[in-house]
């Protein structure tokens, strides 16, 4: 399920390496993804967590805007999910009548500009502003790998109770 193929060289720049480890763990989020039903995308964990395979898409989505968008760019943060004050964590909770084709748009769509605002930054010692705190395009990269990562690991386990299929 997991295709290292899409991994970055072994022996590369280091902002090719960053961009490269992104990529692959976008790939890979939604790898896990491919091949099951809207309902089984909604599949919630165990009791009495809301975290299924489709409200990590929504969470990366939100993510990914701000970090890229609302902490690198200086661009308000626009929450499709969530709402601060009333529905924090709309992403995972709120997936039960979501519409799951549009759910993957948007995360295609928050990638892509994602990497666009990368693209606009020739340095990764470029910062951004994480509410007052200076944070480089470096750190904010390295953050989302581990975000990625941290969170695949779940839609492993996820696809796993789901259907059987486990990835590397």
């Amino acid at each position: 399920m997991v295709d290292y193929s899409k991994a970055p060289a072994y022996e590369s720049p280091e902002r090719e390496q960053l961009e490269g480890w992104l990529a692959f763990h976008r790939d890979t989020l939604k790898r896990k993804c491919e091949g099951l039903s809207d309902d089984q995308l909604r599949e919630r964990s165990v009791p009495p967590s809301a975290l299924s395979l489709l409200g990590l898409v929504r969470h990366m989505s939100e993510v990914e805007r701000w970090w890229f968008i609302t902490v690198l760019e200086r661009e308000p943060f626009v929450m499709r999910y969530c709402d601060e004050e009333t529905n924090r964590d709309g992403d995972f909770d709120d997936v039960d009548a979501a519409n799951v084709a549009e759910c993957f748009a948007n995360f295609d769509e928050d990638c892509q500009n994602s990497r666009k605002a990368v693209a606009t930054h020739a340095s990764l010692d470029d910062l951004g502003d994480r509410r007052g705190v200076p944070v480089s395009l470096r750190w904010i990269m390295t953050h989302m790998i581990e975000e990625y990562a941290r969170h695949n690991g779940h839609a492993d386990l996820l696809r796993e109770r789901i259907d059987g299929k486990t990835g590397d």
